[in-house]
């Protein structure tokens, strides 16, 4: 059995760099408590791009992808 993927690739390939940007912002740049907030925060689209699936989407029946 396959995974359930809701995402297009070039969605995933945006939520990671999203992610990634936000988390560096987060720890590095900003500091403190809004940046660790901030870090935490980018972990969401960072998860989601890597696995491909959005729970959000589920729930509303939505997908980008056009398998």
């Amino acid at each position: 059995m396959g995974r359930y993927v809701n995402e297009a690739n070039w969605e995933r390939v945006a939520r990671v760099i999203l992610g990634v940007v936000l988390i560096i912002v987060g720890f590095a740049a900003i500091g403190g408590t809004g940046g660790v907030i901030l870090g935490i925060i980018g972990f969401v689209p960072l998860l989601t791009g890597l696995s491909g699936y959005c729970p959000l989407y589920s729930l509303f029946k939505f997908r980008t992808n056009k398998v």
